[in-house]
């Protein structure tokens, strides 16, 4: 991921003025996408017919893009700096995904290190700028380093091409992939329908998806809450039964995506949908007993409120108020 420091000022006006008119039409728009496939050749839509300029791509992000791209291998934007540039929104970061190794980007960039057991991440600093650089993916049972336990994925360093990484991404609106060698982006899921009506939907069978990873879910409310979207029914059913499954997560990870959706603009939204998919008592089961009181729901409704009026202001917010 990139941060947007380096960005000129005169880039918000610039996304702001892109309309999700300009997505391209499609006639699988009211069609869900099936289950257990996705497409094996995606859809190329050519750099005139979608809104996502170079302009609007931080410029730390596009020297690692081309970097990699020089060195002879395969480089794209992908995820949610893709999905916001072509909603009109600014990204808070860019993520580039590639075929290279995390070795390989650590041999290209001087001030590149590795994180991560998990998922293994090479963090390329740039001036201020931390560009977030993946390895494409494949599937579990493919080989290498990934490990699964009662379904649920513990280390998932398996490489793979662009085709298997699409597979591996949670939702439609995220497996949009933007080509630096000419500029087009790659539509693996029908993401460009799904944003243009704004579905929450995910990629393959959601259960089998949310029992590979149960943040999944939290995930999908926060995407919901941050966007204004609805979660596509076969996405939400699965979330009433599967809440349980957060009690794996480790904490210091649940502690991370909990303060996304509390302290990021849309905290009101996000409890409002957390206690709809019975979510929220998973995770604080405790407050969610006090709940009972109506005096103690308007209070904490009214914190969450104070908390996104503030950083709409641009005010300092802290974990330990929300």
């Amino acid at each position: 991921m990139t941060s947007h420091s380096s960005l000129t000022s005169g880039l918000l006006p610039t996304v702001l003025k892109i309309s999700t008119n300009l997505l391209p039409q499609y006639p699988q728009i009211n069609l869900p996408v099936q289950e257990d496939s996705i497409k094996q050749r995606p859809i190329r839509i050519p750099r005139p017919e979608h809104a996502l300029s170079r302009r609007h791509i931080s410029q730390s992000a596009l020297t690692v893009l081309y970097q990699l791209r020089h060195a002879g291998y395969q480089a794209f934007l992908v995820g949610g700096g893709v999905r916001d540039v072509l909603l009109g929104r600014v990204p808070k970061d860019f993520d580039v995904v590639t075929n290279a190794l995390p070795e390989e980007i650590k041999k290209l960039f001087r001030s590149c290190r590795l994180i991560g057991r998990r998922f293994l991440l090479a963090h390329v600093r740039l001036n201020k700028d931390i560009v977030e650089v993946a390895t494409f993916r494949a599937h579990h049972d493919k080989g290498g380093d990934g490990v699964m336990e009662a379904g649920r994925i513990l280390r998932d360093n398996v490489y793979g091409t662009i085709d298997e990484d699409a597979w591996r991404r949670d939702f439609t609106i995220n497996a949009l992939y933007y080509d630096i060698s000419d500029f087009s982006l790659l539509d693996y899921a029908n993401g460009l329908a799904d944003l243009r009506a704004g579905i929450i939907r995910v990629i393959g069978n959601p259960q089998r998806r949310y029992e590979e990873d149960p943040v999944r879910m939290l995930r999908a409310i926060r995407f919901a809450a941050k966007l204004g979207f609805t979660i596509a029914s076969t996405t939400a059913t699965p979330i009433q039964q599967l809440g349980g499954l957060l009690a794996n997560i480790p904490p210091a990870r649940l502690l991370e995506e909990v303060q996304k959706l509390f302290l990021s603009g849309y905290a009101v939204q996000s409890f409002i949908q957390l206690r709809e998919y019975n979510l929220f008592k998973q995770l604080f089961p405790y407050t969610d007993e006090c709940l009972k009181d109506t005096q103690t729901l308007a209070l904490i409704k009214q914190v969450l409120h104070n908390t996104d009026e503030r950083l709409k202001g641009n005010k300092p917010v802290a974990p330990a108020f929300c």
